[in-house]
Protein backbone atom coordinates (compact mmCIF):
# COMPACT_ATOMS: atom_id res chain seq x y z
CA UNK A 1 0.00 0.00 0.00
CA UNK A 2 1.36 3.47 -0.95
CA UNK A 3 0.09 6.95 -1.34
CA UNK A 4 0.48 8.44 -4.52
CA UNK A 5 1.58 12.17 -4.74
CA UNK A 6 0.59 13.26 -8.67
CA UNK A 7 -1.85 10.83 -9.97
CA UNK A 8 -2.03 11.36 -13.92
CA UNK A 9 -4.00 8.51 -15.58
CA UNK A 10 -7.74 7.63 -14.52
CA UNK A 11 -8.49 5.87 -11.09
CA UNK A 12 -10.84 3.28 -10.57
CA UNK A 13 -12.60 4.57 -7.28
CA UNK A 14 -13.48 0.81 -7.23
CA UNK A 15 -10.37 -0.45 -6.51
CA UNK A 16 -8.24 2.62 -5.67
CA UNK A 17 -9.70 4.74 -3.35
CA UNK A 18 -8.24 8.42 -2.80
CA UNK A 19 -7.40 10.03 0.71
CA UNK A 20 -8.34 13.66 1.43
CA UNK A 21 -5.73 15.38 3.39
CA UNK A 22 -4.45 18.32 5.09
CA UNK A 23 -3.97 21.35 2.86
CA UNK A 24 -6.47 20.11 0.07
CA UNK A 25 -4.21 17.42 -0.60
CA UNK A 26 -5.89 13.95 -2.54
CA UNK A 27 -3.93 10.96 -3.31
CA UNK A 28 -4.63 7.72 -4.99
CA UNK A 29 -4.34 4.70 -2.44
CA UNK A 30 -2.23 2.37 -4.43
CA UNK A 31 -2.36 -1.50 -3.27
CA UNK A 32 -5.44 -0.94 -1.25
CA UNK A 33 -7.15 -4.18 0.72
CA UNK A 34 -9.57 -4.59 3.71
CA UNK A 35 -6.87 -6.68 4.85
CA UNK A 36 -5.59 -6.07 8.38
CA UNK A 37 -2.10 -5.31 7.76
CA UNK A 38 -2.78 -2.90 4.49
CA UNK A 39 -5.36 -1.14 6.89
CA UNK A 40 -2.53 -0.55 9.66
CA UNK A 41 -0.39 1.08 7.32
CA UNK A 42 -2.95 3.16 5.31
CA UNK A 43 -3.44 4.24 8.83
CA UNK A 44 0.21 5.18 9.91
CA UNK A 45 0.61 7.00 6.42
CA UNK A 46 -2.49 9.00 7.30
CA UNK A 47 -1.84 9.88 10.97
CA UNK A 48 -0.61 13.23 10.73
CA UNK A 49 -3.95 14.16 8.93
CA UNK A 50 -5.87 13.13 12.23
CA UNK A 51 -10.00 13.91 12.17
CA UNK A 52 -9.75 15.74 8.91
CA UNK A 53 -8.28 12.87 6.78
CA UNK A 54 -11.34 11.47 4.45
CA UNK A 55 -11.26 8.58 2.23
CA UNK A 56 -13.22 8.49 -1.06
CA UNK A 57 -14.59 4.92 -2.06
CA UNK A 58 -16.82 3.61 -4.53
CA UNK A 59 -18.51 0.28 -3.38
CA UNK A 60 -20.23 -1.68 -5.89
CA UNK A 61 -22.64 -4.59 -4.48
CA UNK A 62 -25.93 -6.01 -3.82
CA UNK A 63 -27.96 -7.76 -0.85
CA UNK A 64 -28.16 -7.18 2.95
CA UNK A 65 -24.87 -5.23 4.63
CA UNK A 66 -23.35 -7.59 6.64
CA UNK A 67 -21.36 -5.39 9.48
CA UNK A 68 -22.62 -2.51 11.52
CA UNK A 69 -19.87 0.50 11.46
CA UNK A 70 -19.16 3.68 12.78
CA UNK A 71 -16.76 7.01 12.31
CA UNK A 72 -16.20 8.95 15.96
CA UNK A 73 -14.05 11.18 14.25
CA UNK A 74 -16.80 12.58 11.45
CA UNK A 75 -19.71 12.13 9.40
CA UNK A 76 -19.70 10.20 6.40
CA UNK A 77 -21.64 11.34 2.75
CA UNK A 78 -23.03 8.25 1.25
CA UNK A 79 -24.19 8.80 -2.48
CA UNK A 80 -26.29 6.34 -4.06
CA UNK A 81 -24.45 6.15 -7.57
CA UNK A 82 -26.86 3.42 -9.13
CA UNK A 83 -29.80 1.25 -8.03
CA UNK A 84 -31.33 1.52 -4.71
CA UNK A 85 -29.75 1.33 -1.17
CA UNK A 86 -31.40 1.75 2.41
CA UNK A 87 -29.20 2.86 4.96
CA UNK A 88 -30.15 2.04 8.35
CA UNK A 89 -28.84 4.24 11.80
CA UNK A 90 -29.46 2.94 15.30
CA UNK A 91 -30.85 6.33 16.98
CA UNK A 92 -30.88 6.33 20.65
CA UNK A 93 -31.84 2.02 19.52
CA UNK A 94 -34.36 2.84 17.23
CA UNK A 95 -33.95 2.35 13.69
CA UNK A 96 -34.11 5.16 11.09
CA UNK A 97 -33.98 4.24 7.48
CA UNK A 98 -33.20 6.51 4.57
CA UNK A 99 -33.54 4.98 1.16
CA UNK A 100 -31.69 6.52 -1.86
CA UNK A 101 -31.93 6.54 -5.27
CA UNK A 102 -29.49 7.16 -8.14
CA UNK A 103 -27.90 11.01 -7.43
CA UNK A 104 -29.23 10.86 -3.87
CA UNK A 105 -27.19 10.90 -0.84
CA UNK A 106 -27.40 10.72 3.31
CA UNK A 107 -25.13 11.47 5.86
CA UNK A 108 -23.61 9.85 8.37
CA UNK A 109 -23.52 11.65 11.88
CA UNK A 110 -20.67 11.21 13.43
CA UNK A 111 -20.44 8.40 16.06
CA UNK A 112 -23.85 6.50 14.96
CA UNK A 113 -24.21 3.27 13.96
CA UNK A 114 -24.94 2.40 10.15
CA UNK A 115 -25.59 -0.52 7.97
CA UNK A 116 -26.34 -0.16 3.94
CA UNK A 117 -28.05 -2.43 2.37
CA UNK A 118 -27.98 -2.88 -1.75
CA UNK A 119 -31.80 -3.80 -3.16
CA UNK A 120 -30.33 -5.49 -6.36
CA UNK A 121 -27.25 -4.37 -8.20
CA UNK A 122 -26.30 -1.32 -7.24
CA UNK A 123 -23.03 1.29 -6.40
CA UNK A 124 -22.41 3.89 -3.68
CA UNK A 125 -19.93 6.36 -3.35
CA UNK A 126 -18.82 7.16 -0.05
CA UNK A 127 -16.57 10.09 1.61
CA UNK A 128 -15.68 8.75 5.24
CA UNK A 129 -13.43 10.39 8.45
CA UNK A 130 -11.71 7.08 8.74
CA UNK A 131 -9.99 7.87 12.42
CA UNK A 132 -11.55 5.97 15.24
CA UNK A 133 -13.67 3.58 12.68
CA UNK A 134 -15.23 0.61 14.28
CA UNK A 135 -16.98 -2.44 12.59
CA UNK A 136 -19.41 -5.01 14.46
CA UNK A 137 -20.88 -8.23 12.71
CA UNK A 138 -24.17 -7.67 11.22
CA UNK A 139 -26.09 -10.31 14.07
CA UNK A 140 -29.31 -8.47 14.67
CA UNK A 141 -30.87 -5.39 13.46
CA UNK A 142 -28.83 -3.28 15.78
CA UNK A 143 -24.87 -3.60 16.30
CA UNK A 144 -23.91 -5.27 19.81
CA UNK A 145 -20.49 -6.54 20.53
CA UNK A 146 -16.84 -5.16 19.20
CA UNK A 147 -15.27 -7.29 16.25
CA UNK A 148 -11.79 -6.53 17.05
CA UNK A 149 -10.99 -6.30 13.35
CA UNK A 150 -8.51 -3.27 13.05
CA UNK A 151 -9.88 -0.56 10.76
CA UNK A 152 -8.07 1.93 8.61
CA UNK A 153 -8.06 4.42 11.61
CA UNK A 154 -5.56 1.48 14.05
CA UNK A 155 -2.26 2.21 13.22
CA UNK A 156 0.49 0.12 14.36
Amino acid sequence: MRLVNHERNAVDLRTTPVHLGLGSRAKPVEGFAWDPEVLRAYSAAVAADGAEGRMVMIFDGEGRGDHWESHPAGDELVVCLSGSVTVTRDVDGMPDRVRLGPGEATINPAGVWHVVDMEGPSSILSITAGLGTDHRPRTDTRPTGPVGTPGPEEAP
